[in-house]
C-alpha cells in the first residue's frame, strides 16, 4: 500500500490490503485532509511525494515551504532532480522535515514493544515526536498477519489498530475504546498502563541472558537507543 493514501478512505475492492485513514469526528486533524487534496501529488515523482507527506508528518512548521517544494517540483523540466536540490531553501527544509520523520519510523519498527491484554490483543504504547502512527500501519500489517494489535500514541491521543476483517485504522483513543465491535476495545485501558505480565517478564529474562557484561557501552546505547524511548521499552 502507498502511504499517499493516508487521507482516503479504504478501497471496497481492495480486500487483500489493509487500508488506514484518518477518521472523521474528534479527530485533532481533520483539516489535513482538505490541505492535501489540494496539493497536485499525482504530478510528482514518486520520492517528491513521499518527502511532501513525511515532511507534513514531522508536524515541523513548515506547510508553505512544502507547498513551495511540491509547485517548484512540479513546473520542473527535470523533477527528479529538482526534488533533491538542497540548494533550494524549500527542498532542504522539505528533505530534512522527511528525513526526521523517516528515522522516527525507523526506530518504531524496532522499538515497539507488544503485550497481549486479556482478549488477545497485541498493544504496544509510544510517544513519538513526529506524526508516523499511519506509516507504521503497512509494516505491522504484514508482521501480525491474522493477530489482532494496536499501536497507542499517548503524546497525541491516537490509536493505530487492525480490526476484525483486517482493516487497519486510525482514531482517537477514546472512540476506539468505546467501538464495542472491535479487537481493541480494551486499548483506553491499556493506554493509563497495563499491569506487568508474565510476557514482559519472559522478555526481560531473555533480554538479561543474552546481555554481555563486558560489552555493554551506555554512551553508544544512547546514541541509537534514545532516552525518549526508555519509557515504553519492558527490558530497560
Amino acid at each position: 500500500m502507498s502511504q499517499l493514501e493516508l487521507f482516503e478512505p479504504p478501497r471496497q475492492d481492495d480486500v487483500d490490503t489493509a487500508g488506514f485513514y484518518l477518521a472523521e469526528g474528534e479527530l485533532a486533524l481533520p483539516a489535513a485532509r482538505e490541505w492535501w487534496e489540494g496539493l497536485p501529488l499525482a504530478e510528482l515523482p514518486h520520492d517528491a511525494s513521499l518527502a511532501a507527506l513525511y515532511a507534513y508528518m514531522s508536524e515541523l512548521p513548515i506547510k508553505k515551504e512544502i507547498a513551495r517544494f511540491i509547485e517548484k517540483v512540479r513546473k520542473a523540466g527535470n523533477r527528479t532532480a529538482a526534488a533533491s536540490d538542497r540548494g533550494d531553501p524549500d527542498v532542504l527544509a522539505v528533505l530534512n522535515a522527511a528525513n526526521k520523520a523517516q528515522v522516527e519510523i525507523h526506530r518504531l519498527t524496532g522499538f515497539l514493544r507488544f503485550s497481549p491484554d486479556s482478549r488477545g490483543t497485541y498493544i504496544a504504547k509510544c510517544e513519538p515526536d513526529c506524526f508516523i502512527l499511519p506509516a507504521l500501519a503497512e509494516h505491522f500489517a504484514l508482521r501480525f498477519g491474522e493477530t489482532p494489535w494496536a499501536i497507542i500514541d499517548e503524546k497525541r491521543g491516537l490509536c493505530l489498530f487492525r480490526q476484525n476483517d483486517g482493516e487497519v485504522r486510525l482514531e482517537p483513543v477514546s472512540a476506539e475504546a468505546e467501538a464495542g465491535n472491535t479487537d481493541t476495545d480494551s486499548a483506553e485501558t491499556a493506554a493509563r498502563g497495563q499491569a506487568v505480565d508474565t510476557m514482559e517478564n519472559l522478555w526481560r529474562l531473555y533480554h538479561r541472558s543474552v546481555s554481555i557484561e563486558s560489552r555493554k557501552n551506555p554512551g553508544l546505547q544512547r546514541q541509537f537507543l534514545p532516552k525518549r524511548y526508555h519509557k515504553h521499552l519492558n527490558e530497560l
